[in-house]
């Protein structure tokens, strides 16, 4: 069952390929600020989480996905499954960075943390299906589609990865055709009963990120899938034929290539415009002195502690401000609100909390902590 996908590189495929090339570039050597590469990437994560959890049929709106995303109480009375999706989405999408910044390897364990993260929010891995799932028209509730059998799908996805590493170590397969050959193969084999489309789509971003095509974080394939759904669906080729056994394997996948790498290009070059057009309304340099005047002295000091923590708990914030649990709670509900800082894990047993993605960046530069450190010095000779 060794994975051979069959394609062809087509003179569309070619000249699609060349164009992701020059905006890959052109982004790359684009002098984009710290503070405006924030609020790009943030853009991008939200747009994600939005569309790709739309295609699946979430209705949420994308100012509510950015309510849920900055930790904001919203009315989503018998739309919580819709609200979960999106927390899932989040969670799995900061696994992403986390293993990105890791450079971890992708196996099968990652490939099922990655769906239980989307599915239920755990990383507990979950295991294949077991028994046959079909895919269905939703209007005539025909089958569209017949999956490969339950016993087959262990031995498909072992094959599958063992080909993405392959193709990773040698480089030889432009990374824009790698991602769209792992999307379809995955949608193909549709290893578990729900999720597969929200795992493929974020194991594809992964892929583009560890092959060079991670455009400093701040693009989204999701939207251009979601504004053009039918034909997203139709470049799969679901419909060639009804069932994996009948020639979905051996089915030629230039077509979905096209539609891919297409959509790819659409995307680098959407952001490349954005970027550049944002550029001018951002000052080149940042007064990092004049920024930190902008906060409260308890804000200041909370800064201090994030330096040495990626998240806290709200005790250990309480005991670095010296007070109260309750107390530290009200300022750090005003400061996420205020978009100061952002709830890393929701869980309520367990909830930590960082730095806004805008003020870790800052807190990441030189200039700015030298100036934090400044005050600081300052604050102790007092």
């Amino acid at each position: 069952m060794e994975f051979n996908p069959k394609y062809t590189i087509s003179t569309r495929l070619a000249n699609q390929l060349l164009e992701i090339e020059r905006h890959k570039e052109a982004i790359n050597v684009l002098p984009i600020t710290p503070n405006l590469l924030v609020s790009l990437k943030e853009t991008a994560r939200l747009l994600s989480t939005h569309y790709s959890t739309q295609i699946e049929g979430n209705d949420l709106t994308q100012k509510e996905v950015q309510s849920i995303a900055r930790g904001k109480q919203g009315n989503f009375t018998g739309r919580e499954r819709d609200e979960r999706e999106v927390r899932n989405y989040f969670r799995a999408l900061a696994f992403v960075e986390e293993q990105l910044q890791d450079k971890a390897p992708i196996t099968e364990i990652f490939i099922k943390t990655l769906h239980s993260l989307v599915l239920v929010g755990s990383k507990k891995p979950t295991p294949y299906r077991e028994g046959q799932n079909v895919i269905k028209d939703s209007s005539s509730g025909g089958i569209v589609y017949m999956p490969p059998e339950a016993k087959d799908v262990s031995t498909l996805m072992k094959e599958l990865v063992i080909w993405i590493n392959q193709e990773v170590d040698t480089g030889e397969l432009p990374a824009p055709l790698l991602a769209g050959l792992v999307h379809y193969q995955f949608a193909t084999i549709h290893p578990y009963y729900d999720g597969n489309g929200r795992t493929a789509r974020l194991l594809t971003t992964y892929i583009l990120h560890t092959t060079g095509y991670g455009m400093k974080g701040i693009y989204s394939l999701e939207e251009y899938y979601a504004k053009q759904l039918s034909d997203y669906y139709d470049a799969l080729n679901i419909g060639t034929s009804h069932n994996y056994y009948g020639g979905r394997a051996q089915a030629d996948i230039t077509p979905f290539l096209e539609y891919f790498v297409g959509g790819m290009s659409i995307s680098f070059g959407k952001v490349r415009k954005s970027a550049i057009s944002l550029q001018t309304k951002h000052p080149q340099n940042i007064d990092a002195s004049a920024k930190l005047r902008e906060l409260r002295p308890q804000q200041r000091a909370v800064l201090l502690l994030f330096q040495n923590y990626k998240e806290v708990g709200m005790q250990e914030i309480a005991e670095h401000l010296g007070m109260d649990t309750r107390s530290a709670y009200t300022l750090v509900k005003k400061w996420i609100e205020q978009g100061f800082m952002q709830i890393i894990n929701t869980s309520k047993r367990t909830r930590t909390y960082g730095l806004s993605l805008e003020w870790e960046s800052l807190l990441s530069q030189q200039q700015f902590s030298s100036s934090l450190k400044t005050i600081e010095e300052r604050g102790k000779k007092k």
